[in-house]
């Protein structure tokens, strides 16, 4: 039995635990470049809402139209619950996020879904958090850094 504990590895052990480093200012340009030159409007509204309202992966992927639109223009502010503390979190929806979300918007109006952000598989549902946490990894390794290294948050 002594010899079978010297033998197991720790689960951590090469892997980076705690709070992770935020993005630098000149990687989210950098980013927000790639993904303007690529045309890819649901990412490039995906990640600017991220840095805009610094919301949990989860909350971020369950965003609704009607949370940012009144009307039909774009809130300069929107108020969400969040699922984890139960508290309101407010933000503010800046220009650069206000122009992505107006490019998306009529791919969400096609697919007539409520959701900011609906998953591709199921019809009814939100991305999933594992989906994202998948793109926001391919976000900064996209510019040269290490994926593990930063978080979703």
């Amino acid at each position: 039995m002594d010899i079978m504990l010297r033998t197991r590895r720790p689960w951590n052990k090469g892997i980076l635990v705690g709070q992770k480093r935020p993005l630098q200012p000149k990687n989210m340009w950098s980013i927000r470049v790639r993904l303007e030159m690529r045309g890819a409007h649901r990412e490039l509204a995906l990640f600017n809402l991220a840095i805009d309202s610094k919301l949990r992966a989860c909350d971020l992927v369950r965003l609704r139209v009607e949370d940012l639109w009144s009307g039909s223009s774009i809130r300069d502010r929107a108020t969400i619950i969040q699922k984890k503390t139960k508290r309101p979190v407010q933000f503010e929806v800046t220009e650069q996020t206000k122009n992505a979300l107006a490019a998306w918007l009529p791919f969400i109006r096609k697919n007539g879904g409520s959701y900011l952000f609906p998953s591709r598989r199921k019809t009814s549902q939100h991305l999933s958090t594992r989906q994202y946490a998948r793109i926001d990894h391919r976000w900064v390794a996209s510019v040269g850094l290490e994926a593990s290294a930063y978080g979703t948050h």
